[in-house]
């Protein structure tokens, strides 16, 4: 099953545990193991523009959808057996710890 690992910053949050592993070991066994197969950092939210189409008009506005206090700091694509494994590796990663680690399962694509 492939799952999307968003990874969010939270700033109501103030760390005060040490994540399980350090974010160069998850990495290493993540995508190792070939459970993780893609992902990145992504740039700072002042610089994402956001795309509709409404009423024939594709219109573009500065800024995230996202809510403005919360930060997708990056993602990874997950190939694993099930939502619980997903659960699994993502509670490993530091973010987890320091913000937020949102799962969400794909559709299968059909071609």
């Amino acid at each position: 099953m492939k799952f999307l690992m968003l990874v969010l910053s939270d700033p109501a949050r103030s760390p005060d545990e040490e994540p399980p592993v350090p974010i160069e070991q998850w990495v290493e066994e993540a995508y190792g193991s070939g459970k993780a197969t893609d992902g990145d950092r992504l740039r700072p939210s002042a610089e994402a523009r956001t795309i509709r189409r409404r009423d024939g008009e594709v219109r573009v506005t500065d800024g995230p959808a996202t809510p403005a206090h919360v930060e997708i700091a990056g993602f990874d694509i997950l190939e694993c057996a099930d939502m619980e494994e997903a659960i699994t590796l993502a509670g490993r990663h530091p973010m987890a710890t320091a913000g937020i680690i949102e799962l969400r399962p794909a559709w299968p694509l059909d071609l």
